[in-house]
């Protein structure tokens, strides 16, 4: 099936060609056709699927054709996105979808001035791309006028919730048109999200072409036990061991991500770091260099890789686990993306057997452990072992399982809301 064939114009379809795309991806095939209906969507697929065009294109057909000439370009379409990165990578690829049909694509986002955006906006935009907190600043001083918008898509909308951002949405998506078309995309569907999508959209289409999976199959998890005091010397061993390779490591602190990043300097690997306390031209020139190679590896949190979009990026390093177990499966996605093969490798040590076996449970295998010659614990590592050593948790403390996990979950959307900011 061809782009053509989901009822797209050829002239949006034209520089699809010129861009790669051959043939419309699963997301692509089934939502396509159901966002051109005008009905609204709940949406699941794996990242790196190709969401982005999945709701752009069809976005963009809807706007083109229904433009209403000699009026004031007001934005007829609004994105949200929870960082910083995924703004700017869902703005360039709606500029370059909308290219032939001379649509006006505005990013607004922190970390950078608002006088640019500002501008950007006077002069018109049919899109506009935003961060939830960062378009709130400009409602409120009267910068953006979101009385046109016709179509609102909601991308990584379990990230969001994960941030903490439900509060800001329930800000922005009141004062929008009641008559409008909400798209929801997501990498996973939990009760939280459908929730979410209960809320804010009527009826909408469902879509899942994840197949029960949260990962893409293309992409091997493995896991490496490691003393806490020897994760840097770990670290060093996995980059170095197949000769100079592209690699993002994840810290779980912004501290961290530095300290890693000054080790791997004075190792003689090229690196940068980027996260939360990182202005946004430093965070831009970092992604820059790791792009065109001039850095084989970079360094974050969370926060700061959200949305990253690296061409055949080969590696994922944990070195921390996230917190959250949700976040390995977006932190994974970064490689093994549009059905090329990727690998993910966990460092882990004793402390680690909460978090490894709650993320264990997002996966359908077991990740495979891989002893490191030289690296081998003398203690016993229950998340490997004994997985099940923790489990009576819950009748030790008399806290239910349940309030444990929402309590330790809320505080960290908390903090980490705090960081987006």
């Amino acid at each position: 099936m061809s782009f053509l064939e989901l009822g797209l114009t050829p002239s949006l379809c034209l520089p699809l060609t010129r861009l790669g795309y051959k043939e419309p991806t699963p997301i692509q095939t089934r939502a396509i056709p159901a966002v051109l209906t005008g009905t609204d969507l709940l949406a699941r697929a794996q990242t790196g699927t190709g969401k982005t065009a999945a709701f752009g294109l069809p976005m963009i057909e809807r706007i083109a054709a229904r433009r209403q000439g000699g009026k004031p370009r007001l934005p007829r379409g609004l994105v949200l996105v929870p960082t910083r990165e995924l703004a700017a990578q869902v703005h360039r690829s709606l500029a370059t979808y909308g290219a032939p049909a001379q649509i006006r694509v505005a990013a607004i986002f922190g970390g950078v001035g608002v006088g640019g955006q500002i501008q950007s906006l006077r002069q018109g935009a049919d899109i506009v791309v935003a961060t939830p907190g960062r378009l709130i600043d400009h409602m409120q001083r009267r910068t953006v006028d979101l009385s046109a918008i016709e179509v609102l898509t909601l991308d990584e909308a379990d990230r969001m919730l994960d941030l903490g951002f439900l509060p800001a949405l329930r800000r922005v998506i009141p004062s929008l048109p009641r008559a409008r078309q909400t798209l929801l995309f997501s990498a996973t569907l939990s009760d939280a999200v459908v929730t979410l999508a209960a809320e804010f959209t009527r009826d909408p289409a469902r879509v899942d072409v994840s197949e029960g999976q949260a990962v893409a199959p293309t992409v091997t998890h493995q896991l490496h036990t490691v003393a806490v005091d020897r994760k840097r010397a770990m670290l060093t061993h996995v980059l170095t061991q197949e000769g100079p390779i592209q690699a993002l490591v994840f810290c779980k602190t912004k501290r961290g991500s530095d300290r890693v990043g000054e080790h791997l300097e004075r190792a003689g690997i090229k690196a940068a770091v980027i996260h939360g306390n990182k202005s946004q031209g430093a965070r831009t020139r970092a992604l820059g260099d790791f792009k065109t190679g001039r850095v084989h590896v970079l360094v974050a949190t969370d926060i700061a890789a959200r949305g990253l979009d690296i061409a055949q990026l080969p590696l994922v390093i944990n070195y921390d686990l996230p917190l959250v177990p949700e976040d390995y499966i977006h932190r994974v996605g970064r490689t093994g993306r549009a059905g090329r093969s990727g690998r993910a490798v966990s460092l882990v040590s004793s402390a680690d057997a909460r978090l490894l076996r709650d993320i264990q449970r997002l996966l359908p295998a077991p990740l495979e452990h891989v002893a490191v010659q030289g690296f081998e614990t003398t203690h016993a590592e229950p998340s490997i072992q004994n997985p099940s050593r923790t489990r009576d948790w819950s009748r030790r403390t008399g806290f239910p399982r349940f309030q444990r996990n929402a309590t330790r979950k809320a505080g960290h959307r908390r903090s980490r809301a705090m960081e987006v900011a």
